[in-house]
């Protein structure tokens, strides 16, 4: 039995092993994920995380769409870009916008006492995935963002638990918690958040306006 890093529950099966690592199914959140004896070390992981965070293009279309939907036309936003950096480009494109942008990625922009505030969005871009503990970065998460804020995630969702061993996805290795639509509705309703499944693997979630949920000064980054 494996304990499962989202939600803690042990109602947890083997789901799907290859000559690589061994994976787990947890019934209470539905989130599928990694045994962490087969986690990559760090010093791999990082090398495999720069060369994908090269792919600026994509990144780039999804934060200005995402600022787009956010900006009243009136109010300034301040945002956060977590788990990978921008290019200058994109980002004197939003500053000219009036708009301020935080980023925090782990091997190019550390976590410092500045991104310890709250936000009008914070952006997710491909990096659910890569959550070892994915519960910690939710509740980190969750405490940033502003009541009546947005987060919007893109992570490839799980549609079909008997397809998996065909699923491109799983073979990155870096890739260590993959979600189903069942695990951010658990998520959700954990919190109260609203929750919108858009296209193309985007998910997006708000704080509601009246939350309790208060940004907690305590809260780190590893």
């Amino acid at each position: 039995m494996r304990r499962c890093p989202l939600c803690h529950s042990g109602d947890t099966v083997r789901f799907y092993a290859n000559k690589k690592r061994c994976l787990y199914h947890c019934h209470h959140c539905q989130l599928v994920f990694a045994d962490a004896s087969s986690h990559l070390p760090p010093s791999a992981e990082l090398q495999k995380y720069r060369l994908a965070n090269n792919k600026q293009k994509p990144l780039a279309r999804f934060m200005l769409d995402l600022v787009s939907q956010c900006e009243d036309g009136t109010n300034p936003l301040l945002g956060l870009n977590f788990g990978r950096t921008l290019d200058s480009k994109t980002l004197q494109k939003i500053n000219a916008r009036g708009h301020q942008l935080y980023q925090y990625d782990p091997s190019q922009a550390p976590w410092s006492s500045q991104l310890k505030q709250e936000y009008d969005f914070i952006c997710c871009y491909q990096v659910f995935e890569h959550f070892r503990f994915p519960y910690k970065e939710w509740e980190l998460l969750s405490h940033l963002l502003k009541p009546g804020g947005w987060m919007a995630i893109c992570t490839p969702l799980l549609s079909e638990l008997n397809a998996f061993d065909k699923w491109h996805h799983k073979n990155n290795l870096t890739h260590v918690s993959f979600y189903q639509r069942a695990t951010f509705e658990f998520l959700a309703n954990r919190v109260g958040f609203k929750l919108l499944f858009a296209a193309n693997d985007l998910i997006l979630v708000q704080k509601p306006s009246g939350s309790d949920i208060t940004r907690d000064q305590t809260s780190v980054v590893a």
